[in-house]
Parts: C-alpha cells; sequence; structure tokens
C-alpha cells in the first residue's frame, strides 16, 4: 500500500513550502478528503504521490513515496486536451479500454458507473460530453486498470446536482482507498472519513498540515474549538502581560525619579536605588522573552473579511429582469423551450439542472434582458472568469484601472480583508491560483458597486473553509443576485428562490 514518509513540496520560484514533513500510510477503507486555503498546493500534492516529475518545472521535493507494486489511478482536473477532438470510441481503443482482454471488465464498469454508452456516443467527440460525462469516462479509463488507490482533483468541477450525488455513492462504495480534493462541502461532509488539511501561517510565509482521522464535520467543530481556546489563550497572557508591566512601569517610574533626587551626599543611597534598578531592568529583559513565547493569535483561512457598500441594494419594487423565450439554443440545437424569468429588486435567484441543458446560455441571454436603467448595475462573473481577466496585469491594476491613490488604498485594504499577501498583490494575476482569481473577480464586482450579481458557479474553485463565509456575505447582499450553481450549500444558504432548468422550461421548486 501506499507510504510516504517525511515529504516536502516547495516552490521554485520563490522557496515558498507547500508542506513539510509530511508523513502518511493509506489504509483500505481510507476516503480522504485533502483540504486548504486557495494556492496551498492540494492538487501538487496529488501530482506528487502519483508521478514527482509531473511538478519538476515548478517544485522541489524531499522525502520519500513508497508505491513499488502499487497501481494508481489518477484524475486530473481536466481531460487531457489532446483527446478532446477524438471520438469516444477512439479513445477507449486507445487507452486500451475495449480491448478483448478488458472487454468483460469493461461491460461490468459500466454498470457499475451507471453510465449508459450508445452507438451514438461512441462517435461524438469527447470536447462534446458534459463535465459529469467526461469525468465518468475518464473513471472508466482508471478503473480498466484495476489500480489499488484512486486519487480525484476535483472531480466536482463542472458537474451536476444528479452526478454529484452519484459521486457520493461511487466513493462510499469504493473498495480501495480514495483521496481527493474538493471544494464541494456536502460532498465532503457525506464521504470522508480522514481530513487532510494544509494550511499557511504568517501571511503565507509559513506551512503546516494537520491529519484527523474523523469525518468533516467532527474535524470543523474540533477545529473550531482549537481555534477559540488559542485565541482565548493568546488574548489572557497579552492582558496579564499588560497588567505586570502597568506594575513594573510604576517601580520603574518611582526608582527612576529617587534616582534624580538623591544627592551626592548619599552615595549609599545611591548606590542602593542603582542596584534596585538594575533588578528593575532585569525584570524588564524576562518580561520581553516571556513575550516571545506567547502563543500568537489564529491566523485561520477562515478569518476573511468582505463587505459590500451601503449604496449596494435595489428597492423591491423595482423590476430587474422580466425574460420570456420561446426557444432557448445553442447554434442550431434547441436546449429548452417557454422559459420565463422574472426578478425583482434584492432577490436572491439560484438556477440548477442537468449538465448541458443550456444553464450558461441561458445566464448570457439574461445579461441582455436585464432592465437598462442608470441605477442598475451589473456584474457577470462567467465559468471561465480567468479568460476576462489580463493575466499578464497586476492584480491592483485589475481592481482600479484608475490607479487613483484612494482607490488603490481601498483596493489593498480589500484584498488584505480576503488573505492575499502583500506579495500576491503587487505580482501579476498569471501567479494566482484558480480560487484566488474567483475571489478577486468578486472583489472588482464588489469594488465597481455592482448591486445585481449574474454568477454562473461561483464557488466552484473556493476552499471549503473560505465558501461559508463567501455564501453568509452574499446572503446579506441587498442587491439582487442571479445564479447558476450546483453547489447544494450555496443553493440553500444564499438562495432564496430555487429554479430548476429543465427541456420543457424554468420551474420553481
Amino acid at each position: 500500500m501506499l507510504q510516504i514518509k517525511e515529504l516536502s513540496i516547495y516552490l521554485k520560484n520563490e522557496m515558498r513550502p507547500l508542506i513539510k514533513n509530511f508523513s502518511f500510510s493509506l489504509k483500505s477503507n481510507d476516503k480522504i478528503a485533502v483540504i486548504g486555503e486557495e494556492g496551498n498546493g492540494k492538487s501538487t500534492l496529488l501530482k506528487a504521490i502519483y508521478d514527482k516529475e509531473s511538478i519538476s518545472e515548478y517544485a522541489l521535493i524531499e522525502g520519500s513515496i513508497y508505491k513499488e507494486g502499487c497501481v494508481i489511478g489518477y484524475l486530473s482536473q481536466e481531460m487531457e486536451s489532446k483527446y478532446l477532438n477524438s471520438d469516444l470510441k477512439t479513445y477507449l481503443t486507445i487507452k486500451n479500454v475495449t480491448s478483448e482482454d478488458n472487454i468483460g471488465r469493461y461491460s461490468k464498469l459500466i454498470n457499475d458507473l451507471g453510465f449508459i454508452i450508445t452507438a451514438e456516443d461512441e462517435h461524438r467527440m469527447l470536447s462534446t460530453f458534459s463535465g459529469g460525462e467526461k469525468i465518468k469516462i475518464q473513471l472508466l479509463v482508471i478503473l480498466s486498470l484495476t489500480p489499488d488507490v484512486l486519487l480525484l482533483d476535483e472531480p466536482t468541477n463542472d458537474i451536476d446536482i444528479d452526478t454529484l450525488v452519484w459521486l457520493e455513492k461511487f466513493i462510499n462504495s469504493s473498495r480501495i482507498p480514495v483521496m481527493y480534493v474538493s471544494h464541494d462541502e456536502t460532498l465532503i461532509e457525506n464521504t470522508a472519513n480522514v481530513i487532510i488539511h494544509m494550511e499557511t501561517q504568517k501571511r503565507k510565509s509559513e506551512c503546516s498540515h494537520s491529519i484527523s482521522r474523523l469525518s468533516y464535520s467532527e474535524y470543523i467543530r474540533m477545529r473550531k474549538y482549537n481555534l477559540e481556546k488559542q485565541d482565548q489563550i493568546a488574548s489572557m497572557q497579552r492582558a496579564e502581560y499588560a497588567k505586570q508591566l502597568e506594575k513594573w512601569k510604576t517601580i520603574h517610574d518611582k526608582v527612576e525619579k529617587q534616582q534624580g533626587k538623591i544627592s551626592r551626599q548619599d552615595p549609599h543611597g545611591a548606590r542602593l536605588l542603582k542596584k534596585k534598578m538594575k533588578t528593575v531592568k532585569a525584570q524588564e529583559r524576562r518580561f520581553l522573552k516571556e513575550k516571545e513565547d506567547f502563543t500568537e493569535f489564529t491566523d485561520a483561512e477562515e478569518a476573511i473579511f468582505l463587505r459590500f457598500y451601503e449604496g449596494q441594494y435595489i428597492d423591491s419594487s423595482k423590476r430587474v429582469l422580466d425574460m420570456e423565450l420561446d426557444k432557448l439554443t445553442r447554434g442550431d440545437r434547441i436546449l429548452s423551450k417557454d422559459v420565463k424569468l422574472y426578478v425583482k429588486g434584492g432577490e436572491h435567484i439560484g438556477i440548477y439542472g442537468k449538465n448541458g441543458i443550456g444553464k450558461t446560455t441561458l445566464l448570457k441571454q439574461i445579461l441582455d434582458y436585464i432592465v437598462k436603467d442608470s441605477n442598475i448595475r451589473v456584474g457577470y462573473m462567467p465559468q471561465d472568469y480567468w479568460e476576462q481577466m489580463d493575466t499578464n496585469s497586476g492584480c491592483i491594476e485589475f481592481l482600479t484601472p484608475s490607479m487613483i491613490k484612494e482607490d488603490v488604498t481601498r483596493a489593498r485594504l480589500y484584498m488584505g480583508g480576503m488573505n492575499f499577501t502583500t506579495n500576491e498583490m503587487t505580482n501579476k494575476i498569471a501567479s494566482l491560483s484558480g480560487g484566488q482569481k474567483a475571489k478577486l473577480y468578486l472583489l472588482k464586482m464588489v469594488l465597481d458597486g455592482c448591486n445585481v450579481l449574474v454568477l454562473d458557479e461561483p464557488t466552484r474553485n473556493l476552499s471549503p473553509l473560505s465558501n461559508p463565509v463567501i455564501r453568509e456575505k452574499l446572503k446579506s447582499f441587498k442587491g439582487t443576485i442571479i445564479a447558476v450553481s450546483h453547489d447544494r450549500k450555496f443553493l440553500k444558504e444564499v438562495c432564496d428562490k430555487h429554479y430548476e432548468m429543465t427541456e420543457r422550461g424554468l420551474f420553481q421548486r
């Protein structure tokens, strides 16, 4: 079975550690969720376990990974682009899935995965399959190798709720260990029995990790208790220190005053005061040394801060959207018919539906139908938001193109609240992780004063620990939200109205 001993990974460009002295042995029934803030190296850890060489261009590795005789099945975040223009039959042939030796296993896997492949499907280009279908196709290839361990990197990206439920059942019923990275809290809650948490502290200059053989809910409860206890101890130490320092200062000032008044005719008294001051100074040095050992206040990733402007609201009597479409199309294909949606000011609308049904196409249509009004300021966050950003520009420039001093100061303040370091603020957008880019895009809409947010899967790249804070802030947003999401917690906590998109239109659920 897979064993990892004293593994350390460093980023080459800044020699920043992602993980240090990590040791772990997989057990047969392990369902391991790797969690951590955006950019903390979760995907890099999985890649290193699968193939050290795959990260050699940007990272250095120390330590040992023992996997002799262990077949590892690795699901990457995206299907290899070189195969996207191949049809399914060709792809499965190249991957030796449907060979004569494997045909029996292939039939069983198709059944186990609940994946129906028609003769028509065999001749479809891989690029035309939905996110959920691509996940199943990749798992079909991986499982045909009869792996001993499964490593899944963001398997929940781009898949609908039905497929999420299927993936939960798949992980729970797996007879081999599964180690995965996911931002879907519900999936983690329902499947994980081990939590590996990769963290950074002191503005990301130091890293740490923890391994807890607990469910996610139990881990979060334990973590909250420990963080609160740490802050309580830190507060008590500083309060006691301030009290003792005040006493010391009173004594110090008294001795200093006496030294100033004593006459030269009293050398014995002067010597006594000098000796007393020496004792007082020694006590000061002891205080300062004790201060160095104080418990630090928590520097947790969920301690992020986001606020909207007071003016980012719309009166509930105001019409924001009144859309009626006879049919919704993409190219020559009719996706849905008789699509109607009416939205007022302040409403939070959540739209969900199966992969490929046309939800993203619908959001683009919605943008055209939003009421044209000088008081309505629309912010749109597409799924591929990074393509809307000049990744060669700096983060501050993206947030405040004018570069006016007051705007730059405000942008820095908001970025600091979202746990961006000073270096990350001044670096190019290209250097940020997917989740950090998502946070930056959200900040852009906030700083632009948008009061209507049209969001396409806004939480898909945010960590499960920062996601609850973002959801809470969006829930309290007094403007209008129209969002497509498969994030079950987002739909429940942020959206007050839910619509399922089907071939027959939008239906409120």
